[in-house]
């Protein structure tokens, strides 16, 4: 058998590194930003904007987290 040969590039960088990874900032700064959710028209099924919004940022994080674990494997 033959060893395997590592470059310095991937002998110092992480297996489960990947630009992918970055994606998961998006939902952890999206809600750190009130100016996007910090009103209450328009009104969805008689609920105000807030609070739609964050259910909505919370499927976001669920897909977005969904999406870089199933790319990690």
């Amino acid at each position: 058998m033959f060893p395997v040969r590592r470059t310095l590039r991937g002998f110092f960088r992480r297996p489960d590194a990947n630009r992918r990874h970055w994606l998961l900032m998006i939902p952890i700064v999206l809600p750190l930003v009130p100016a996007i959710y910090n009103r209450t028209e328009p009104a969805l099924l008689g609920l105000p904007f807030f609070y739609w919004c964050q259910l909505g940022f919370a499927f976001l994080a669920s897909v977005v987290i969904a999406y870089v674990h199933l790319k990690a494997r």
